[in-house]
């Protein structure tokens, strides 16, 4: 198995990070080894090192591709929703089961611990999350939602806890029921909020 007949250099990349994506989480990162990914692309394993150098690597290739990024998202599709409505909508989703996506940050957040050549490049990741985090919180503070005194690191960090917490802590482990949830999210998030925002906040609970 080569290059798949028809299909381009980058149609094959791509069909490698799904694959990866679909049996890192399946299978863990440990119990995955670098022929399981080809055979699941349709691929030989000479193709999948002709796009990827190690099975690190590919850990975290795909999980930039295809792991959650759903903040993001809903930012891009909406640019003028406030920030602090954003974080609220997404803190309420953390209560739901993981899916396939959640399950490969873990997966990476586990091999990282044990295993430098993912760490590595799981520091990226990691960091570049967190640097899109503090831009999305500068954002927040221009717009007066959230308090200026406040380290946009910081609040970065805060999320990546609760997001990456909340993929471990899952439901089946843990369940609070979503009206409590909501109503301390509401809090958190009034209590970043600049003396002007956090009236908004009541005005509208």
């Amino acid at each position: 198995m080569g290059r798949i007949a028809g299909t381009t250099a980058a149609e094959t990349r791509q069909r490698l990070l799904r694959a990866a994506a679909d049996v890192f989480a399946e299978r863990g990162y440990d119990g995955t080894r670098v022929a399981d990914i080809a055979a699941a692309a349709g691929v030989s394993n000479g193709a999948l090192y002709a796009h990827f150098s190690s099975k690190a690597d590919l850990l975290v290739a795909a999980l930039r591709t295809h792991g959650r990024r759903q903040l993001a998202d809903m930012f891009a599709a909406d640019p003028e929703r406030s920030v602090t409505d954003l974080l609220l909508v997404i803190g309420r989703g953390l209560l739901r089961q993981c899916d396939a996506s959640e399950a490969l940050i873990v997966e990476a957040l586990v091999a990282a611990r044990r295993d430098e050549a993912v760490a590595r490049p799981m520091r990226d990741y990691i960091r570049e999350r967190g640097e899109w985090l503090a831009g999305l919180m500068q954002v927040a503070q221009s717009d007066g939602e959230i308090d200026p005194g406040l380290s946009p690191a910081a609040l970065a960090h805060f999320c990546l806890l609760l997001a990456m917490g909340s993929d471990l802590v899952t439901p089946d482990l843990h369940a609070v029921g979503e009206a409590e949830w909501a109503t301390l999210l509401a809090r958190v998030v009034a209590g970043l909020g600049t003396e002007r925002k956090t009236v908004q906040l009541k005005e509208t609970q």
